[in-house]
């Protein structure tokens, strides 16, 4: 359904450094370094999709967080998704909630909330039982 989701970034270096460890976890790694054009792009391969991009706005302005937005990914394992929100706050992001199940979203739910470095939703969530 999607192709790409793309954040911006005020340090690309920084989000990259990040973005690194924690996507990591879940098999996804940068496949596009244009770090000297102000872009890098995460993906579980060089033709996968979607695609996660992050980079500095195209207008020249600051980067800035949107208000209701989530990025989600999904894991394939609950202890997955415990890998990622701990391998994210050692990173450096904040708690927005520890990883446990969400009945109200759905029963298997597992889901757990950070914000990156930069003040963008982050999630990563199980939808599979146990």
């Amino acid at each position: 359904m999607l192709s790409h989701v793309t954040l911006g970034t005020a340090d690309i270096e920084r989000a990259k450094r990040f973005y690194d460890i924690v996507l990591a976890v879940l098999g996804i790694s940068c496949q596009f370094d244009h770090r000297e054009e102000g872009w890098v792009g995460y993906a579980a391969g060089p033709e996968s999709l979607p695609q996660f991009w992050l980079g500095r706005p195209i207008d020249g302005r600051p980067a800035t967080v949107g208000n209701g937005v989530t990025v989600a990914f999904v894991a394939p394992s609950r202890d997955k998704v415990d890998a990622f929100y701990h391998a994210a706050l050692a990173a450096g992001a904040r708690d927005e909630g520890a990883p446990g199940l969400r009945p109200h979203y759905h029963p298997d739910y597992y889901g757990a909330y950070i914000r990156d470095l930069d003040g963008h939703k982050i999630c990563c969530v199980c939808h599979s039982p146990a």
